[in-house]
């Protein structure tokens, strides 16, 4: 089974216990669950965050899930080398909601966030696809979650190849 479909395979197991009423996602996990998020540089409270939004909300989609942990995934095997950062991104050093780059509110909030996430350092309590984040992605020109975290990965340190990027989304 391709990496993929386990993700999915586990992605609709934990959904449905979620909507059973189980909220407790440590317990959702087999010791080769844990193996699996493991070996794609995901943690367990990361991939429940997903679960809980698209059960709750409907969104993000199952799909989208699957992109934002492929770009997460690739990012760990090829320029981590399979080896988990030390760095842990917290609430405190994330900007304030009302920030701006460019004239674009929240950005340097999502870009922190996207950063910290295709580096697998955000802290456990911080989501990369929260409803503020896809509220950001809405507003500049309905931007796929994955499809910017691979345009942070490519720019780099250079904020403004990504500023021009959603600029040119906006249409």
């Amino acid at each position: 089974m391709s990496w993929n479909d386990t993700f999915m395979e586990l992605f609709n197991r934990c959904a449905s216990a979620y909507q059973a009423g189980n909220f407790d996602y440590e317990k959702d996990y087999s010791a080769q669950d844990l193996d699996f998020l493991n070996s794609i540089g995901y943690k367990p409270r990361e991939f429940f965050d997903f679960i809980e939004d698209f059960v709750d909300e409907g969104q993000p989609s199952p799909a989208s899930a699957l992109l934002i942990a492929a770009a997460r995934r690739d990012y760990f095997l090829v320029q981590q080398h399979g080896i988990s950062s030390d760095k842990t991104i917290t609430r405190d050093d994330l900007p304030s909601f009302g920030e701006e780059i460019d004239g674009i509110p929240y950005f340097p909030r999502i870009l922190t966030k996207a950063r910290g996430k295709i580096k697998g350092e955000l802290d456990p309590d911080i989501m990369f696809g929260c409803g503020g984040d896809r509220n950001f992605f809405t507003k500049n020109g309905n931007i796929a979650p994955a499809d910017f975290l691979r345009r942070v990965w490519a720019a780099g340190d250079n904020d403004q190849k990504i500023v021009d990027w959603v600029k040119s989304c906006r249409g």
